[in-house]
């Protein structure tokens, strides 16, 4: 989903050669394992079939790590009710405030949520130039 995610969705906004680096980062399930075991936490949307189609990834600290839908379910409000369902699990656990690096397709979906836009972030990801946006929210 994540791959999927990035590479048909992500063509809105990045170029080939974004796309290539940033999906490479993200090609193995393994990696949920790893961070579950580190203690973050994983929230995972379902269709009617039980399958998988949106999940957030957030650490304990407050650092909103990752958000993902499949292509077929993004843009219809599922990445909005991701966030709201993460905010209010961290708000439960005495978090005051919580922070991303989201993407342009990201943005909006934080900024409904309240997240505001700190800095534009401009880097290098493995030889090809990227940026995100580094974003918080008051809880």
């Amino acid at each position: 989903m994540t791959r999927a995610a990035i590479e048909r969705i992500g063509r809105r906004a990045y170029d080939e050669r974004q796309l290539a680096v940033w999906s490479e980062g993200h090609t193995s399930e393994d990696r949920f394992r790893e961070r579950s075991e580190a203690g973050h936490l994983i929230v995972v949307a379902a269709d009617r079939n039980d399958m998988a189609v949106g999940y957030a990834l957030w650490e304990p600290d407050g650092h909103f790590d990752m958000l993902y839908c499949h292509p077929e379910h993004a843009g219809k409000g599922l990445g909005g009710r991701l966030v709201a369902h993460v905010l209010t699990k961290a708000r439960a656990r005495g978090l005051d405030r919580m922070w991303t690096e989201a993407s342009d397709l990201a943005r909006p979906v934080f900024e409904r949520a309240g997240f505001e836009v700190v800095e534009r972030k401009k880097f290098d990801l493995r030889g090809v130039s990227i940026h995100n946006w580094a974003m918080e929210v008051r809880l």
